[in-house]
């Protein structure tokens, strides 16, 4: 259905409907339909649709367009690349995590970073436009289609920055294609996490893991945010109405598909091999998804090439609450600067 016409639809028969019962319509009457007739256009995602389409304008201006590769018959990947690939450029992957879609997590970051590299930003499988038929829900088989999508658009050799549960997939990516990743950028990653650390850690959090990476309710939602960005209470100010149309578009769609990939990671063994790559871990000092306690433990076990740099005052998401700091450290970095 095209969204703005029903809107434009639904008002006008409101207005019509007053106008010819104008006459016989009493004042309280009037505005139990008038709400009524607003409760049906809140149910229609129409904000964060605008919003999303605001996002991808704003991404197209920082050079980027959409792109949608078939792997093979079963898998589909879907990108931001370049419009005009400046090979004087470094390429560096942007890979996202659980809080919708790559435009959402990385608004505050493609402006910045697309001066000074060619970006490619993928939506994971089962996220955006990204999806495939097959069973497989690790975090090697999503690098292994991330790799397989660079490829296809001829991007042979890249640096990568994940956050999240992106950081995961961007660990496999170099730890599968040594030869492929230049440097690696992991930010607030639980890689490596031990069962005993998963279970303490969500006792502490009170709440199963799955309602909060895929949430179904405005108060999932809530939660999320509030575990991922500190000392900022807006979300809970905003009304379920937005919090529902969010979760309709960004989370209902693949619902079943994105569990199975927390699940994955959730139950699996914690294996971690030393990167031959040099590695920037990046954390917020007040992370409540994965506490600082993970990063110096990740930092450990990567070995020599890993440094770790710790953001003051900052959550889960540096890359909304901290994006110019976040920025710089990764400029820095994979340029040679720091």
């Amino acid at each position: 259905m095209d969204l703005p016409k029903s809107i434009l639809l639904l008002i006008f028969r409101y207005f019509l409907f007053i106008f010819q019962n104008l006459h016989r319509f009493s004042i309280s009457v009037t505005f139990m339909f008038f709400r009524e007739t607003l409760s049906r256009i809140f149910q229609v995602p129409i904000v964060i649709a605008f919003i999303d389409t605001m996002l991808s304008l704003y991404f197209h201006m920082c050079n980027l367009s959409p792109c949608t590769i078939d792997l093979d018959d079963k898998t589909t990947m879907h990108f931001w690349a370049p419009q005009h690939r400046r090979f004087s450029k470094p390429d560096l992957v942007i890979i996202h995590g659980y809080g919708g879609n790559s435009r959402w997590q990385f608004v505050y970051q493609v402006g910045s970073l697309s001066n000074k590299f060619n970006l490619y930003i993928p939506d994971l499988l089962f996220f955006g436009k990204s999806y495939t038929t097959r069973l497989e829900r690790s975090d090697f088989f999503q690098a292994d289609c991330v790799v397989e999508g660079l490829k296809k658009l001829g991007v042979e050799r890249f640096s990568l920055y994940g956050i999240s549960y992106g950081g995961y997939v961007a660990y496999r990516m170099a730890e599968i294609y040594p030869l492929v990743v230049e440097k690696v950028v992991i930010v607030s990653s639980g890689i490596g996490c031990s069962e005993n650390q998963k279970e303490r850690h969500l006792k502490r959090i009170g709440k199963p893991l799955l309602g909060i990476l895929v949430p179904q309710s405005p108060q999932d939602l809530r939660l999320l945010v509030n575990l991922s960005v500190y000392n900022q209470n807006h979300i809970n100010w905003a009304p379920d109405f937005m919090l529902r149309q969010f979760i309709k578009i960004m989370y209902d769609s693949q619902r079943k598909q994105k569990q199975q990939l927390a699940e994955y990671l959730l139950y699996k063994e914690a294996n971690i091999s030393v990167l031959s790559q040099e590695t920037l871990l990046i954390w917020g000092d007040q992370d409540n998804f994965f506490p600082l306690d993970f990063a110096y433990q990740l930092h450990s076990n990567l070995g020599p090439k890993s440094r770790l740099e710790i953001i003051k005052n900052t959550g889960h998401a540096a890359n909304v609450q901290s994006p110019s700091q976040l920025n710089s450290l990764i400029k820095s970095f994979v340029l040679g600067q720091l």
